[in-house]
């Protein structure tokens, strides 16, 4: 008798695919195996991403602070900075959009 799965094993030659492995029984899968490769870590990914957007914009404010009381010597500073904080948060919006658009498909296709 064949597995229901052995189909697989042609592809396990591919890079990633290895935690495919065996699958026992999905209703009672038990222990997981840790992901391995380049996206390991996916929320520390995002948290830095998000405390690289946090420092862009406190950079941004401290240096319209600066600008504010004449102690900036080149304004471009500031504009670059603030330019690169509004650049930063539009990317994150449209990150949070596109997961939510994504998380709103997946609840419809269970509905």
């Amino acid at each position: 008798m064949t597995s229901p799965i052995s189909a697989l094993g042609a592809v396990s030659g591919l890079s990633g695919v290895g935690a495919v492995g065996g699958v026992d029984g999905v209703a009672g899968a038990g222990a997981t195996k840790a992901v391995t490769g380049p996206n390991t870590d996916f929320a520390g990914l995002l948290s830095k991403g998000l405390e690289s957007v946090q420092a862009s914009q406190s950079k941004a404010s401290d240096l319209a602070v600066q600008v504010a009381n004449g102690t900036l010597q080149d304004p471009a500073q500031y504009t670059m900075a603030s330019t690169e904080a509004a650049l930063g948060l539009q990317l994150t919006m449209a990150i949070r959009n596109k997961a939510l658009e994504a998380f709103q498909e997946i609840m419809r296709m269970q509905a």
